[in-house]
Formats: structure tokens, C-alpha cells, sequence
């Protein structure tokens, strides 16, 4: 509990200090906010992912039924993939991972008043990691799939879930990989993979 009250004591310290921007208040829960929001009649919304009772992700859409345009920006300690996902998913318009310095805070206020959205830089940098996965010439595209999730430590049965298909099209995917690095196991195809790189 003292890590909140100091977040919130740093919180208004940032937005006493800030000219462009008032804040209307300072809420515990969703529900609170809810309470007081046709009182405070917010532009923007920062919340906690983890609320207690209902998930800062959860009322995004409860603010959007009370004010379709409201903005809202998710903080969090996590940088889990699916959480930030599933907060876009749910139309937040902006994701920080903690700390959060003023500076940060105010720049991000800034992007969603004037660009509409506002991401951690290291968010960003996951998300274009992910286009810049590393594709093998010598394989198909199905293959080079199959070789990123084998990289990331996936077994065959969670390959073939996130890929819709049978573990036995990725056991046949798998014996054409290690034909083509001329390797029998999954450790020898990854060492091989690594070379090539």
C-alpha cells in the first residue's frame, strides 16, 4: 500500500507542475472513477492496469459508454505481449511501462492530445523486433515459422496450436528442417541455425 501512495503523492506532484494539462482526480478503483466521472469529465484517463475489482484494461470500455472519445493511457510493470495486446484490444489509446518519470508522463499526454496514441519505447521496440524476425532463404515460409517458435523454446504441440495445424504437420515441417540442415535433433538444429545466422 505505501508503493501506491507514493505513486499517487508522485502523480499529483507531476500534474501540479504541468501547465497544459489539470488533474480532475485521483481514483482507487475503477468503480470510484466511474462514480465521479460526470463530475470530472475527463479528456484523458491514466489507469493502472492491475485495479482492484475490476481491471484497468476491463474499464476501458466502461469509460468509453459513459464518453465514446475519452482517451485513455494503461500503466503498468508488466511488458507481457498478450496484457499489452488485450489492452489494445479493449481501445486504449496508450501503453507505459513503469516507472513512469514526469517527463514520460507529460510526453505521453502530449502524444495522445496531438497524435491520438502514445507507446513505452520499449514496447515499441518488441513490436518491431517481431517484424524483424530472421528468415532463412533454404526454407519455406511455414518453416521459417516453425524455426522462430523452435527458437523461442516452443514445443511441437504449442507450435501446431498457434499455428492451426496438427502436431504431425509440424513433426513433418520438423524432419524437412533437420533434412536441410542435415542435423537428427532439435538441440543440433539449433546450434546450426545459430551458425548461420
Amino acid at each position: 500500500m505505501k508503493s501506491n501512495i507514493l505513486k499517487i503523492a508522485a502523480y499529483r506532484y507531476y500534474f501540479e507542475t504541468y501547465q497544459d494539462y489539470s488533474l480532475q482526480g485521483i481514483y482507487i478503483s475503477v468503480e470510484d472513477a466511474l462514480k465521479d466521472f460526470d463530475n470530472a469529465l475527463p479528456d484523458i484517463i491514466v489507469s493502472e492496469v492491475s485495479m482492484p475489482e475490476v481491471c484497468g484494461i476491463k474499464g476501458i470500455g466502461l469509460f468509453r459508454k459513459r464518453d465514446p472519445d475519452v482517451k485513455v493511457i494503461m500503466i503498468s510493470a508488466q511488458k507481457d505481449f498478450a496484457i499489452i495486446k488485450k489492452a489494445f484490444k479493449n481501445q486504449a489509446n496508450g501503453y507505459l511501462t513503469k516507472p513512469v518519470t514526469k517527463k514520460r508522463m507529460y510526453n505521453a499526454l502530449n502524444s495522445i492530445k496531438y497524435e491520438g496514441a502514445t507507446m513505452s519505447n520499449d514496447i515499441v521496440k518488441a513490436v518491431i523486433s517481431m517484424f524483424h524476425r530472421k528468415s532463412y532463404n533454404n526454407f519455406s515460409e511455414r518453416e521459417n515459422q516453425i524455426i522462430d517458435y523452435l527458437c523461442q523454446g516452443a514445443t511441437y504441440k504449442l507450435i501446431a496450436d498457434k499455428l492451426f495445424v496438427t502436431t504431425s504437420t509440424i513433426n513433418f515441417h520438423i524432419q524437412n528442417i533437420y533434412l536441410k540442415l542435415d542435423v537428427n535433433s532439435k538441440s543440433e538444429a539449433l546450434v546450426k541455425l545459430k551458425e548461420i545466422s
